[in-house]
């Protein structure tokens, strides 16, 4: 696949998620559609019966129901046929001990992983580790692209769809592996002043809560 189809299938953050419809193991899905009203995350690997893909499914699936609980569906991804996944996703029922509960798209033609620019010229057919994390309207709120060989945190994806979700709710925005981070633990970040007499008023009534008028935080 060429560079240039490769860079023009890459969206945007804030676009409309590409409608599409997919085969998967749990049957036909359109996307964004199905997920209407729900947040999800849509996380493609680059090969079926592979070591590092293995235990990122592993790690999706042991968090499955922490996604659930935030109302948020997970979709897997790549350019294997669907019978391969299902041979693949029994195995690891069987062997791992666990139940896949989401399903997995087969994009045997590649189609959708070039609509979503997860082919690397570089690397052949095989699709990228990508993650695209997309809200209840359909549109795509954040990106995350790995090579095939570094395996991705689960724990970091379920961060950031919380993350966006108190800044959606609350209109703040958040620090550094909030809601942990080194300084100010799990307080949000105001967002600055838009004009100068906001920032003279803030500067005036600034507290603890305060490091400089354009940088204050505060507790949810």
């Amino acid at each position: 696949m060429s560079e240039t189809l490769f860079r023009e299938g890459m969206p945007l953050l804030g676009d409309p998620f590409p409608e599409m419809e997919v085969q998967t193991t749990h049957g036909m899905l359109k996307l964004p559609q199905d997920m209407a009203g729900k947040w999800f995350v849509l996380f493609s690997h680059p090969g079926d019966f592979t070591p590092v893909c293995t235990t990122e499914f592993f790690a999706f699936t042991k968090n499955a129901d922490k996604f659930k609980e935030i109302g948020c569906e997970l979709i897997g991804h790549s350019v294997d046929q669907v019978f391969s996944h299902i041979k693949w996703v029994e195995w690891i029922n069987e062997n791992l001990k666990v139940q896949v509960p989401f399903p997995v798209i087969a994009d045997g033609s590649g189609t959708v992983a070039a609509r979503l620019g997860m082919i690397h010229p570089g690397k052949g057919s095989n699709t990228v580790r990508a993650v695209f994390i997309v809200d209840p309207n359909g549109t795509l709120r954040l990106m995350i692209y790995y090579p095939q060989e570094i395996g991705r945190s689960v724990d970091e994806v379920l961060r950031a769809v919380k993350a966006l979700q108190v800044c959606d709710k609350n209109k703040v925005s958040t620090p550094e592996n909030w809601p942990n981070n080194a300084f100010l633990g799990d307080n949000v970040i105001l967002p600055p002043p838009k004009d100068e007499r906001s920032a003279m008023e803030r500067k005036k009534q600034m507290g603890p809560a305060c490091y400089d008028w354009w940088f204050c935080h505060k507790k949810l």
